[in-house]
């Protein structure tokens, strides 16, 4: 078994390298006012390793590795392998990427590689060679990072080799294959492989790139493929180095919001540790970094890293505002909230040039240490090392679970007809923001996780319902557990190809409904929707409006259309199912309606929620050997009250050791202790 982090990271990106050595020491002395204890190095380094192929320099690395180690710094040593150097490219045009209107790359940006070049492959597996050998003895190095922020997809020559290849082990037959991709339509049947394109704007795909397609099976077989491409290429580098170092975790760094071209629950297997870059916009509400971290604890079930965020501005954002006071500690210790175990930045010393010269940083322009943006980081870095202890490695339970699935991601954003507004994220984060009001913990899993440790599974437009899960889904609920879905769920198995015999599939039965049409609201228009319970109050529905028939005499109408045609007809639906109950909420509801729904579920399945007053503050809850944790976070900039409950509740500030704040400042956090009594 591989060893963990050996404490809570705090440091980030640091390039010594473009840098004169005579400031590396002053740099170091800086880091440590901060308490910063780590340094993340070599990410894009590989033109100054190998300035020619096969003439390896690592002088200057071993300088720096060195004086990191002098000053005790714990090292999370990059392969490099993200950015090619231009000779690569002169010698090895296949390296680069072709994209997706069919344009071969030239040498710059990065993220230009391509998977299924066996000439990047073999050059970069010789680096990562070199640098294991090299270093793997360093304790000093507490984590490998490889290459960096995966992502894009390839749609060379290459690639349409090895996608063929891909497809004969996944179909076996051309005949399974063209069932699968329902070939008969537009004369498309494949008689040999090597007659299989891939989608791109100049065959079966237009329009912006992961958004229209006319074979929507090819379409997402090929995501599937690049990514798998993309994983196959890190586990090369993965296992280089574990013939030398088979002890120290390995990982790369996930992003996005969440990244739309990388199945992170394929990827999560084969990362020792989750890794996240984390950039919220200034306009972006709390709940949704909220979202993305719980997604990322969801993918392990275990403490994260916050591998990348910033301790001032942005500089890739369209606006990038100034952080308000302390509203960088509150945005970091969020993390740390739903399961990071590191704080790091990008970067530790803002560059001179280049496209991020702008970036905040913890060593400004200025090189001071008098700002306020050094005296945050300074703050920030004395409070972890003061509570690191009690959250390293603490839990979030959690009995609530939402799902994600990056097939139903692409897929269900390659929809054609009903309504161009299909995205996916959106409509997820309608369900999560509903919890997070209601300060309930949930997990953000995938449909290969364990279902039954969880008394609620929310799957909101599970469009594409793969083999096996409707039954996982169907045993999950008649054995006692509660489902939530909605509108455009069960229509289509893996290979996007509609399930006969009325939505949604495999689920009609555990919902005991079958949906005729589905009605797609244009821009500005709403449909009414009334609660039996409280038929003169109605809310609005947008999006999609499914024309629900209930088929099961257990099944409940909770709510109707009180608009269009369809008045009258059910809008949400209540059914039992075995020892469990399912519900299915047939349009998008707006806020207030969906709490209505969420209300009863909740009610339903006894749902704990973490404090019962309400408030707009967030609070999680953290979990080891029996204490408690309670984070609690004004993500505003303005003053709140802390509820009674949690004022009257035997907690203490572990930064403070007193009793927590009646009112907490904009941008205020409170780690609060409690010893668990039951």
């Amino acid at each position: 078994m591989k060893k963990g982090l050996p404490t809570v990271l705090y440091g980030g990106d640091y390039n010594p390298d473009q840098w004169p050595e005579n400031d590396w020491d002053k740099d170091i002395a800086v880091f440590k006012q901060a308490d910063i204890n780590s340094a993340t190095i070599n990410v894009f380094s590989w033109a100054l390793l190998e300035p020619r192929e096969c003439e390896y320099h690592f002088e200057k690395l071993d300088r720096i590795i060195e004086k990191l180690s002098q000053a005790d710094f714990k090292i999370v040593l990059a392969t490099s392998t993200a950015a090619m150097p231009a000779w690569m490219f002169k010698k090895y045009p296949d390296v680069a990427r072709v994209d997706y209107q069919g344009r071969r790359h030239v040498f710059g940006q990065r993220h230009n590689f391509c998977p299924s070049s066996t000439n990047y492959r073999r050059l970069a597996k010789n680096l990562v060679d070199q640098l294991a050998k090299r270093y793997a003895d360093n304790s000093h190095i507490v984590a490998w990072h490889v290459n960096n922020e995966y992502g894009g997809n390839c749609y060379c020559e290459n690639c349409r080799l090895a996608f063929q290849k891909w497809l004969k082990q996944r179909y076996q037959t051309l005949d399974n294959l063209n069932r699968a991709w329902d070939n008969s339509v537009w004369s498309h049947t494949i008689y040999d492989w090597d007659e299989i394109q891939v989608p791109n704007e100049l065959g079966d795909a237009w329009g912006a790139e992961g958004t229209h397609t006319i074979v929507a099976g090819l379409s997402v077989d090929y995501l599937r493929f690049q990514s798998d491409a993309m994983l196959d290429l890190y586990n090369l580098e993965k296992r280089t180095i574990e013939e030398y170092d088979d002890q120290t975790p390995i990982l790369t760094n996930f992003h996005g919001t969440p990244n739309k071209w990388i199945d992170y629950h394929a990827w999560a297997k084969d990362q020792d540790i989750i890794a996240y870059d984390s950039y919220p916009a200034y306009d972006e509400p709390a709940y949704e970094a909220a979202f993305r971290y719980d997604l990322m604890r969801g993918l392990k079930h275990q403490p994260f890293m916050l591998m990348e965020s910033t301790p001032s501005q942005v500089n890739w954002q369209p606006y990038s505002p100034l952080k308000r006071p302390n509203q960088m500690r509150a945005t970091e210790l969020q993390a740390v909230a739903h399961g990071a175990d590191t704080v790091q930045y990008f970067q530790l010393k803002q560059a001179v040039g280049g496209s991020e010269k702008f970036h905040g940083a913890v060593i400004s322009h200025s090189q001071r240490t008098d700002t306020r943006a050094f005296q945050e980081v300074a703050q920030l870095g004395h409070d972890l090392k003061k509570a690191g202890r009690a959250f390293k490695d603490a839990a979030i339970p959690a009995k609530a679970a939402i799902v994600f699935d990056w097939s139903n991601f692409w897929a269900f954003e390659y929809v054609a007809g009903i309504t161009q507004d299909l995205k996916y994220v959106p409509l997820i984060l309608d369900y999560y923001k509903q919890f997070y009001e209601r300060q309930i913990p949930v997990d953000v899993i995938g449909t290969d996780d364990d279902f039954s440790q969880y008394d609620l599974i929310v799957a909101p437009v599970l469009y594409m319902v793969k083999k096996g899960l409707g039954e996982k889904i169907s045993a999950y609920v008649q054995n006692g557990g509660q489902l939530l879905t909605t509108y455009a769920s069960g229509m289509v198995d893996e290979s996007d190809n509609v399930y006969l015999g009325g939505y949604p599939g495999p689920l009609s039965e555990i919902l005991g409904i079958w949906v005729e049409e589905t009605d797609a609201t244009v821009p500005g228009q709403t449909v009414q929707v009334a609660f039996e319970n409280n038929p003169k109050v109605s809310f609005n529905g947008r999006l999609l409006c499914d024309q629900i028939h209930l088929t099961s005499s257990k099944a409940r109408v909770l709510a109707h259309y009180a608009s269009e045609f369809y008045a009258g007809t059910p809008a949400v639906v209540e059914n039992s199912f075995g020892k469990g109950q399912a519900w299915y909420i047939g349009t998008r509801l707006d806020h207030d309606g969906l709490s209505q729904v969420i209300d009863r579920v909740v009610e339903k399945t006894d749902l704990k929620r973490l404090c019962t007053e309400k408030t707009d503050l967030e609070i999680t809850r953290r979990v080891r050997n029996g204490q408690e944790l309670y984070f609690v976070l004004n993500m505003r900039n303005e003053a709140r009250p802390l509820p009674v409950e949690l004022q009257q509740a035997g907690f203490i500030d572990i930064l403070t050791q007193a009793a927590p704040k009646a009112q907490l400042k904009p941008w205020d956090v409170e780690i609060l202790k409690r010893t668990m009594t039951d």
